[in-house]
């Protein structure tokens, strides 16, 4: 009973918050409003809202369940993915709230033509219909099921549970996206997101304390000394993640993710002003740093206390949690861990929306529609599609390799065509539109040709990383014999886009402790390495704290009133 308080009382915390700051009629009934949030969000509500959008319960149990198997070499998915998030702030924020553009297809239109907007639209909509929604709630389902005993609350097998609670959370992110829009969603994403990050720490202290009979520092030590192998970061040749991917397929993967990916990028794109902008992407940026704690550490811990010994890694830290946490945080997690889910899934929704109503039925089907008709459109889509997403969910179960894993090798599929699009179209100007729409496909074709079909004897990461210097070097060819005439970026200015003056330092930090992370747990490394490492840190920490002590001395001065 204490558990169902508590899970309703966070529950309905979220929903009241969500809708006192968002019951105003721009925000629901201009397509601005809807899919911009009204171009108002400030840094803490696009931080805490990309941050949930990408950290759910494919990370939860999916990543858990990866280091349950592998241990921290998993990491590389949140480090690397810091130092995207931080090239997006730096990079790529600035040209699109420049442009004033609501979708990365929207770009790719103005620097090419219609047809590349609509291609890379209806991919953005199969890979979320595919590789995204579906998953999120299914693994969402398995946590709680885990969580709540659900199948025997009700006296029903775990499918039938399962399937029951796919449509349960489903039609609650639903409710969000189809109905608040995306600042709703970007406001229930910072309370939960705050739910998360706490719940989640609670999870790893409680467990730490478990196994060090109340201490939690003796807990860490006794799971470090007794798998250091797990704690190396850079793993083993034979690695799920070999570290050599870092350096090809990984990094593509979350710049697809962090700088390109439609769902994520929406976010920032509704940023009132650039520098808000860049303070709450590198505020998502510093806890993708903390989250390892969270989303991997959990599962090495449920190795030790399990032995090793699961059916199923997706299960180990759904287990982990129903062992641990007394029964009122159990409640409060659950309700965290379903703020998780459909926080993900309602941003996919509206992003899904989004793409379809801007980008096809403006663009291409109705150009003279009104405003209340695409918003109108666009709650029909997305009831359309979470109805679709909810009835394959339960589908995914079983991927051999954890369904984290899946989800990736599935994206691959969508993210290196797109994100060779984009950085060719940001990086030159007389590359034409032909050579976008036919990197496209056959950036999108070569993938599944050898990864699915003729499943070449190559990692997909070391794979993915190949093809997409193949398919900017294809574009680049044909735009050398074929270009176009030169393309120029135009300031809409629908937003400022003066910077924040802490951007750079902050994100030379987050990338010294995303390195730091690398070095320190890294086993049998070179003197070398930790020598230049010194100097290196050294130089960061001297700039870090001389631009801050700058911006300190420049700062205005506030002119007391005259009495």
């Amino acid at each position: 009973m204490l558990s169902l308080l508590s899970f309703l009382a966070f529950t309905g915390l979220v929903a009241f918050i969500a809708y006192k700051k968002t019951h105003n009629a721009h925000l629901t009934e201009s397509s601005e409003g809807y899919f911009l949030g009204g171009r108002s969000l400030t840094g803490v509500y696009i931080g805490g809202s990309m941050l949930l959008m990408n950290m759910s319960t494919e990370h939860l149990v999916g990543l858990n369940g990866l280091s349950f198997r592998t241990g921290f070499i998993v990491m590389a998915w949140e480090v690397m993915a810091a130092l995207t998030i931080v090239l997006f702030a730096m990079y790529f924020l600035p040209k699109y709230l420049k442009l004033g553009i609501s979708s990365i297809p929207e770009y790719l239109e103005r620097r090419f033509d219609k047809q590349t907007l609509t291609i890379t639209s209806i991919l953005f909509l199969a890979m979320y219909v595919v590789s995204l929604l579906p998953i999120v709630l299914y693994t969402g389902a398995l946590a709680l099921e885990s969580l709540f005993q659900v199948s025997n609350v009700f006296h029903v097998d775990k499918t039938t549970a399962l399937w029951f609670m796919v449509w349960g959370v489903g039609l609650l992110g639903t409710i969000y996206a189809v109905f608040g829009g995306i600042k709703a969603i970007a406001v229930a994403d910072t309370v939960n997101g705050v739910g998360l990050i706490t719940g989640g720490l609670t999870v790893t202290c409680f467990s730490l304390a478990y196994v060090g009979d109340g201490n939690i520092w003796g807990g860490l030590v006794e799971v470090f000394q007794s798998h250091p192998d797990k704690f190396n970061s850079i793993g083993s040749s034979d690695s799920l993640v070999p570290f050599s991917t870092l350096f090809t397929g990984l990094i593509i993967s979350n710049m697809f993710f962090w700088c390109t990916n439609q769902s994520i990028v929406q976010k920032a794109l509704g940023a009132k002003n650039l520098a808000e902008g860049q303070k709450g992407v590198l505020l998502c940026a510093f806890f993708k740093l903390v989250v390892p704690s969270i989303i991997i550490l959990p599962g090495i811990i449920a190795y030790h206390i399990f032995n090793g010994q699961i059916d199923n890694p997706d299960n180990a830290y759904p287990n982990l949690v129903h062992l641990v946490l007394p029964e009122m945080l159990v409640g409060f997690f659950a309700a965290v861990v379903v703020g998780a889910v459909f926080s993900t899934f309602s941003g996919g929704l509206n992003s899904s929306v989004t793409l379809f109503t801007v980008n096809i039925y403006k663009k291409s089907l109705k150009p003279d529609a009104t405003e209340a008709q695409t918003v109108k459109l666009g709650k029909y889509l997305g009831l359309g599609l979470a109805f679709v997403a909810m009835g394959v969910a339960p589908l995914v179960a079983n991927a051999p390799d954890g369904l984290f894993y899946l989800i990736q090798q599935l994206q691959g599929i969508f993210n290196a065509p797109i994100l060779s699009v984009v950085l060719v179209g940001l990086l030159t100007k007389r590359v034409p539109a032909i050579a976008a729409k036919l990197g496209l496909v056959f950036g999108m074709s070569a993938y599944i040709l050898f990864n699915f079909v003729i499943k070449i004897d190559l990692h997909f990461f070391h794979l993915l990383g190949i093809l997409f210097v193949l398919n900017v070097v294809f574009m680049l060819i044909i735009g050398h014999f074929y270009p176009q005439e030169a393309y120029e970026d135009v300031y809409t200015e629908q937003v400022d886009i003066k910077p924040w003056n802490m951007g750079k330092p902050v994100a030379t930090l987050v990338c010294l402790a995303s390195v730091s992370m690398y070095v320190f747990l890294a086993e049998n490394k070179p003197d070398w390495v930790q020598t230049v490492y010194y100097i290196v840190a050294t130089v960061a920490l001297v700039y870090i704290f001389g631009s801050i002590g700058k911006a300190l001395i420049n700062a205005p001065k506030k002119v007391p009133e005259a009495s």
